[in-house]
């Protein structure tokens, strides 16, 4: 089964496009939790029990657990594993080198810790993520058009014909003969989204920026999900992990996880309702 398949197969059975990040950064995981053994991973193990039903994936930025080191590595290796098979788990690395570097990049990420996808940066071109494509069944986001203001230094260079972002879009529209590519757009540019669509309606859209980054919610689910409402994950992760620093952390995060998993589908319902 190729990657995308086994996406909309996800959102299909868990009527569900809410992917979870789990940013967990070590000064903001409540003071109850740091003295155990590897507080990264207990925090992530109560916030997967209690948020799980609410998922389509989770999305693992790999910065927070390099930067604590052996400790954190196992947090995320454990964290991989724990993660059921009835959601996605994307590692969020932006990985992209020479193809010889790239190859260990995928064969870490994919094979090492067996990750569902991953994000990958393709300005260095073709050779550059060709191993990272090279299996179906195994997922690659490329970034397009992210959430954060910078997007406006490279991103949205025009050289009079058309835009970074397209051409970047449209290459990796034509990288996807084995139905795993995806983009990462994110919500703070609703406009432009409702655009990439239009030119790439068969790839998955990884669209972060709902939460904490003040993304239009509604209007992101109207232009970056297909016709049928599907065939695009909503990151949200502070909004929801950090939703409480007390020992009600998890409960928090699932009231918080609930409610954007309501404001996600009621946005699409439109969509949903002439399937």
């Amino acid at each position: 089964m190729s990657f995308q398949n086994k996406l909309l197969n996800i959102i299909e059975k868990n009527q569900s496009v809410l992917c979870i990040g789990l940013d967990t950064h070590a000064d903001r995981i409540p003071e109850h939790l740091k003295n155990r053994e590897n507080p990264l991973y207990d925090f992530n193990k109560a916030i997967i029990d209690k948020t799980v039903q609410y998922a389509a994936a989770y999305k693992i930025n790999t910065a927070f657990y390099e930067a604590c080191g052996i400790m954190g590595w196992e947090a995320l290796k454990k964290t991989v594993q724990y993660i059921p098979d009835s959601v996605l788990t994307i590692v969020d690395a932006k990985r992209g080198d020479i193809g010889n570097t790239s190859r260990l990049y995928a064969q870490a990420l994919f094979n090492e810790l067996n990750a569902d996808a991953i994000t990958v940066n393709p300005l260095m071109g073709y050779d550059s993520v060709y191993p990272f494509i090279e299996n179906p069944e195994k997922g690659v986001f490329f970034l397009c058009l992210t959430s954060n203001p910078g997007t406006k230094d490279f991103q949205h260079f025009n050289d009079g014909t058309q835009t970074l972002y397209s051409k970047i879009a449209l290459t990796v529209k034509t990288w996807n003969e084995k139905q795993n590519c995806g983009l990462v757009v994110g919500a703070t540019h609703p406009y432009e989204l409702n655009t990439i669509r239009e030119w790439v309606p068969e790839l998955p859209l990884l669209i972060p920026g709902i939460g904490a980054q003040g993304g239009d919610l509604e209007k992101s689910v109207k232009n970056g999900t297909d016709e049928r409402g599907s065939n695009a994950l909503f990151n949200a992760s502070r909004s929801i992990i950090f939703a409480s620093k007390g020992t009600d952390f998890a409960e928090k995060a699932a009231q918080k996880a609930k409610k954007t998993y309501r404001a996600l589908n009621d946005a699409r319902k439109d969509k949903t309702m002439n399937r």
